[in-house]
Formats: structure tokens, sequence, C-alpha cells
């Protein structure tokens, strides 16, 4: 029988009646003729509830025990999944991640899927198995513990199950119904696209869209996963939600694919720093050992052998940030005149895979906004993407500007 993967996200199980929703929609694709796998999520606002429990017990947890906590509300999931589906007569079972066994790293609270044997649940299958109902969020590492994938992975085990077990398709289902051009709690004109390019969805995730997690998304486009973004709560067709394939198979898109936006960022300096081999090293590297998560740097030029260095990092860790600069200061590793947060900024990205094949979009981009009057402060690109730190309080603005600019509520 050809296998289709569903994931269903923690507010699409958050009540039995979500939950009787959700197998009822599994129930279609069983009638249909296929095998399922269904990855579920913790109950909405279960994991922060453990997350809560754990910090309360021990601010300073072991990463062994938090993730035997909270990897608990998917197996509360998985078995009321697993009990409904039987109410419905359909022959389903329930799977921990050891008894799969999805196998991880020993990175504990943030481990990475390193293989997925598919010999027990196609054994069982086989024996007429219908359903597999599978927790996400959760492995087992060789030591034999308990491990989790970090926030998001639901997502994360659905694509790897897709691949492991060649699915003809990975279905997210969510709060929301598909992959818009913009957030449409900012834009109005928001248009909700029938297809996207695994390119413009890893962007789009790492720039702050929501919709998925990053490491789905980069997992599905080096696999080849067909992945559907569908909503929970909406009658679905065939051609409901939004398709995240490859770029061969979209016939025509526009040059710019969406505006996405990321509110909490910070906009860090290091003034008047030495301009000398091996600085950019010396700053960076104690970021990373922190755990900063450098995106946009910019460096100026050079005045008397000092120099200023900008970065961006999200705002909850701009603390972090100092610190690791205060420490290297004092090591003399660096040396720089002050350190200068500002965390009243916010990052707009436009992305689309035509800006390969067309010029003139980053100039587009910089003519609207300051037909506006926002300034921008910082600004790096790729292949397929332009992002600008600007004020954040211009943040609505300049996203609703850029959407009407590239027309980008209109089809290709």
């Amino acid at each position: 029988m050809p296998v289709l993967v569903m994931k269903f996200g923690g507010t699409s199980v958050a009540t039995l009646d979500r939950i009787r929703r959700a197998a009822k929609r599994v129930g279609v694709e069983v009638a249909k003729g296929y095998d399922v796998i269904v990855i579920v999520s913790a109950m909405s606002g279960e994991t922060n509830k453990l997350v809560g429990y754990v910090e309360e017990t021990s601010p300073l947890f072991d990463a062994r025990e938090y993730d035997a906590v909270v990897s608990s509300g998917e197996n509360v999931t998985a078995g009321l999944m697993a009990l409904t589906l039987q109410e419905m007569d359909v022959p389903a079972r329930s799977w921990q991640g050891w008894q799969v066994p999805v196998r991880t790293t020993n990175a504990h609270a943030n481990a990475r899927i390193e293989e997925i044997p598919t010999d027990n649940i196609t054994a069982k299958f086989g024996e007429g198995m219908k359903v597999a109902v599978v927790a996400g969020f959760q492995g087992i590492s060789d030591e034999g513990r308990i491990t989790t994938l970090g926030r998001g992975g639901s997502d994360t085990t659905a694509v790897a199950f897709a691949a492991a077990f060649g699915a003809e398709r990975c279905d997210i289902y969510t709060d929301v119904d598909g992959v818009y051009t913009t957030d449409p709690r900012i834009c109005d004109k928001a248009r909700k696209l029938d297809r996207i390019a695994f390119e413009e969805m890893l962007e789009l995730a790492s720039l702050g869209a929501k919709v998925l997690q990053t490491r789905s998304v980069e997992l599905a486009m080096r696999y080849k996963v067909k992945l559907r973004v569908l909503s929970s709560f909406e009658e679905q067709s065939d051609e409901a939600g939004t398709l995240v394939c490859d770029e061969e198979d979209i016939m025509e898109s526009n040059v710019v694919a969406g505006v996405a936006h990321s509110r909490d960022e910070a906009k860090m300096t290091l003034v008047s720093v030495a301009d000398r081999p091996g600085i950019a090293s010396a700053i960076f590297t104690p970021l990373a050992e922190a755990g900063v998560n450098v995106d946009m740097i910019v460096q100026n030029i050079s005045d008397e052998g000092r120099t200023d260095m900008t970065f961006s990092c999200p705002t909850n860790q701009v603390a972090r940030a100092e610190q690791a600069m205060e420490a290297a200061k004092e090591k003399g590793d660096i040396n720089f005149h002050s350190i200068i947060a500002d965390t009243s900024v916010c990052k707009i990205s436009v992305v689309g895979i035509g800006m390969r094949s067309h010029t003139g979009v980053a100039a587009k981009m910089f003519r609207i906004l300051a037909s506006e009057g926002i300034n921008i402060k910082v600004i790096t690109t790729s292949e397929i993407k332009i992002s600008v730190l600007i004020d954040r309080k211009y943040m609505e603005l300049a996203v609703q500007a850029l959407h009407d600019a590239f027309e980008l509520d209109k089809a290709a």
C-alpha cells in the first residue's frame, strides 16, 4: 500500500473533540487505500506546562530528565489518537519514539535524527494495522535515553518518517490553511500560495514565518519530500493548502514569493575594534560558543587601524552577547571602545527564486522604503533573499508597502 504521513500540531489535537476531528481526516485517507503514519504533537499548551514544571523543580536541570518529562505530552496524544481511531473501527496502534525506534544524537533537548528503521512499523502494516500513530518530537539516543528534537520538532519527525518510508506526501495540519505571501494579520491583501519552492519556504521559515520548522524544510528539500500545509479546521479538497515542492514542479511564479518579518531583532555594534587579520574570528567565535544566533554582519571602513563591527541577533540573546564580548575583552582577545545594543529594530525580507533571473529587486525594495520615509540600518542579501534592519515602529508599514509594490496579491 502507498504510505501517507499526516502530522497534527498542538492546536489540532488540543481537545478530545479536535482529536476526533483529526481522526476522521485520517479515516478518509485510510479509505482511499493508504497506510497512514500519523505524527502528533502534545495537546496545545501541554509542553509549556511541562517545561514550567521542570524549571520550577530544578532551575539548573539535568537535560536528560528534562527530555523524559517534556516528551510525555506527545505520548498522551498518541495514545488518545490511537484509541479514537480504534473506536472508529480503524486498526491503529500508538508508537513512542523508542519503540520505532527513532535513533538520534545524544544532544538532549536539541537532538538530531540519525536513523528511522522501517522494519517494525512495516511488519505491523503487513499484519493489518492501517495507522501507526507516532509521538513526534522524540527519539532515543545510543545510550538508551529518551531525547527531544527542540521546539517544532514534530514537523521534523513527520518529514523524517516520510523520507524513511518513501511516503507519497507529508501533510502538515496546523491552525493556518497554508503559506501566505506575508502575515495576513499585518496585511489584509496577503494571498495564500498554491505552491512554493523548498528554497523559498526555507528562507521564509528562517526569517520568522512560523508555519514550518526550519529543520523540517531542510530535510524535505534534501530528500525531495513533498510537503502540504493544511488547516485542521476547514473542509479539505485535493487542491487545499500549500504544496512545498521542487522549483521544477512550479510552472510560473512571481519574482518575489513573499515578504517576511522578524519583530524581535537587535542591532549590536562594537565601536572602535582593532582592524587586523583574525578580528572577525575573535569576535564571532565566542559569540557562537555562547549560543548567540548571529545573522546580519557589517564591518565599517577602517580608519587609522580601527573599525566598527555591527551584527544582528535575537533580542533575547543581547545580554548573552554582551557578556561574551566583555569576557573576550578581559581575556585580551579583542579590544573595543564600547558595545551599543539597539533593541528597537526589526528585520524585513523579500524572498523569491525569481530573483536569480531578474534584476532590480533590491533597487525597487530600497526605493519603496525610501518613499515611505523608512531608513535602512543594515542590509544583507543572498541569491533569493534581501533583508534589511529598520526601526520596529515602521514594521507593518514596510510589510504592507513592499507587498503592494511587488503585487503579491496577484498570482503569477
